[in-house]
């Protein structure tokens, strides 16, 4: 792994990225770097778009009111995440805003809010979780951006659920044994995998009964203790990546 530079501001932009090129900022983008952060022209920094890698560049004025990016030399070269789906019943919003935080952390590479019997909050802010994705991904380093989709009824994800991709099915009442060896059982022959959490009420009757009827699920335990919604998410996206994700080096 690259040393990674925590020295140096980050920031995501949607343009292709390339040396020699120039980005127009939004004004958002130029009133965090000018009035909130107080950079001047030529102040160097790293800007990435999840697909061109990371590159250096230096602020150059733009006009009135407007700032542009002058981009220079790569820094690193784009990576690529697991294929790693993040499956989760919506809470209310500043938890959601941490789960989805966390979740890029971890390396999820899509976000996919479902829908269940018992889920408390129904309405999904996506671009509201698509800016915590971005802001998860300039804080820590990260290159490629998760995907968020929109929020689907969990009943119809499982009835079109792909044979190719093992569900990891976060299970309270799953016996207390070794999830990581579990994983490694279950997922032997999956290169593609999936994550859900279900609501804090948990799962009724019909959901698992749907849940287990699957053939490519798995049923793990978290632990002896019960864990809040977003809790599980940080546990259970550590377990999967430390034994079928890029943890394994």
């Amino acid at each position: 792994m690259s040393r990674l530079d925590f020295t140096s501001h980050r920031l995501c932009v949607e343009a292709p990225l390339a040396s020699g090129a120039r980005v127009e900022l939004t004004r958002e983008q130029t009133n965090y770097l000018v009035n909130v952060l107080r950079l001047g022209e030529g102040a160097r920094l790293l800007v990435f778009n999840g697909r061109d890698g990371e590159w250096r560049a230096s602020l150059a004025p733009a006009g009135k009111k407007a700032a542009a990016l002058r981009i220079e030399e790569q820094a690193r070269a784009q990576d690529f995440l697991p294929d790693l789906d993040y499956l989760f019943a919506p809470l209310k919003h500043a938890r959601l805003d941490y789960m989805a935080q966390k979740a890029v952390e971890m390396g999820a590479r899509r976000l996919r809010p479902v829908l269940t019997r018992r889920t408390q909050s129904s309405r999904v802010n996506l671009e509201r979780m698509r800016a915590n994705v971005v802001e998860a991904a300039e804080q820590c380093g990260i290159l490629s951006l998760a995907k968020v989709l929109a929020e689907e009824r969990l009943e119809k994800v499982l009835s079109n659920w792909p044979e190719d991709r093992l569900l990891i099915f976060c299970d309270e009442a799953a016996e207390t044994a070794d999830p990581v060896a579990a994983l490694r059982a279950a997922g032997v022959n999956f290169g593609k995998f999936a994550v859900l959490i279900g609501p804090e009420g948990g799962f009724d009757e019909a959901e698992r009964e749907m849940l287990n009827d699957l053939k490519t699920t798995a049923r793990i335990s978290l632990g002896p203790r019960v864990l809040r919604a977003d809790t599980a998410a940080v546990a259970a996206l550590a377990l999967v990546q430390t034994a079928l994700g890029d943890w394994r080096g």
